[in-house]
């Protein structure tokens, strides 16, 4: 399977990147083409192993396998998969043999360069084979976030799958909801006479989007009311699969397009709303950004937390810390609702969202544990 040294080199300029050039003792010496010591392990014997993730122009997990003096390589788009369903299957495409000092590295490769980005080591440990042929693998993981045993199976070319064999590390994991998970709607009324039990939040009069994230990209997004795609209408919000990493998710919010003032504008936002197309998208962008502002959290790495209390999932959001260039995460508040009321009137806002601190999330439905209260 190892097909040596040659090609890594060939793309790569070491004056320019921090990446090892492979001619080390440890890397098989000579010309690299994996004829030296090491990984040939055989029946019953362990070899290293490590899935790095790679922010370069797509994000991606790169997983390698040490292996006849070389590290056999894969690129995994959408991750390493942790359950045995079919549907969990995940693409792997290969790519280039790296040197075995690849198995430790982390650091920026400089823009202009092949494979530019930051690269980071998600997880490593050992692994042994059953089998390693030109278009099989079956091997058992031993790490801390990858363990038990995979298959990876060639499709055409250098494209694979990567189906993991064993039952998930954790017997409990769910799979990512689909699109029965609808959002809870707030009532219409006034501030609550218990304030103490509840939580305030700014109300931007934005359009309602839920998110489904998978780690690397936005599975699915829906806006009320909106066809198609949000991401496609909205594509600067799409960078948020990005700051989330490998971390599942279905998140809920809304779209702004703020003026500079941090005022909403609802005809900018409308006439955002209107682009024929991601092109056109794009272009209006660039002049009236939007922004996707975040208050709750529906999922959550392979847990369903719609149950939970308001207020344990507001800390589960809120620790995922999603602030970015078209992303927020503003803080809710405890038990002063007049005061936040009075400062909506006057920065212009349309109001707030008052929500019972102990209120699950109720998928679909108007309750009276959500109050929106006009400005």
């Amino acid at each position: 399977m190892a097909e040596g040294l040659g090609e890594y080199r060939r793309r790569r300029d070491f004056d320019r990147t921090p990446e090892p050039d492979g001619g080390g003792a440890d890397d098989g010496g000579g010309e690299g083409e994996g004829e030296g010591e090491g990984a040939d392990h055989g029946e019953g014997g362990r070899a290293r192993f490590v899935v790095q993730q790679h922010d370069a122009t797509n994000l991606h997990w790169d997983l390698r396998l040490e292996h006849d003096g070389v590290a056999l390589s894969w690129a995994l788009p959408r991750g390493v998969p942790q359950l045995p369903d079919r549907n969990a299957n995940r693409l792997a495409v290969r790519t280039e043999d790296h040197p075995l000092s690849y198995l430790e590295f982390e650091g920026e490769i400089p823009a202009g360069s092949y494979g530019a980005g930051t690269m980071s080591v998600w997880d490593s440990g050992t692994y042994s084979a059953e089998k390693l042929r030109d278009d099989e693998v079956i091997a058992d993981f031993d790490g801390e976030r990858m363990r038990g045993r995979y298959a990876l199976f060639r499709t055409g070319g250098r494209n694979w799958i990567i189906h993991r064999i064993d039952p998930p590390l954790d017997p409990q994991r769910e799979r990512l909801p689909g699109e029965e998970m609808r959002p809870m709607l707030a009532s219409l009324g006034d501030l609550p006479a218990d304030p103490g039990r509840w939580g305030f939040e700014i109300s931007w009069g934005g359009l309602r989007t839920m998110l489904w994230c998978e780690p690397g990209h936005i599975k699915r997004s829906r806006s009320r009311g909106l066809e198609p795609d949000a991401v496609a209408v909205f594509p600067e919000i799409r960078g948020i699969a990005r700051a989330l990493g490998a971390t599942e998710a279905v998140l809920d919010g809304e779209v702004v397009v703020l003026s500079g003032d941090g005022t909403p504008q609802p005809r900018r936002l409308a006439a955002r709303k209107r682009a024929p197309s991601e092109a056109v998208a794009r272009r209006l962008g660039r002049d009236h950004p939007a922004a996707l502002i975040l208050f709750d959290i529906l999922f959550l790495d392979g847990r369903t937390v719609a149950a939970k209390p308001y207020a344990e999932r507001r800390a589960l959001l809120e620790g995922l810390e999603l602030d970015g260039a078209a992303w927020a995460t503003p803080a809710f508040h405890r038990g002063d609702g007049v005061a936040l009321l009075e400062a909506a009137r006057g920065r212009g806002l349309p109001g707030l969202v008052a929500k019972r601190l102990e209120s699950p999330y109720l998928p679909g439905r108007r309750s009276p544990d959500w109050v929106r209260v006009v400005a």
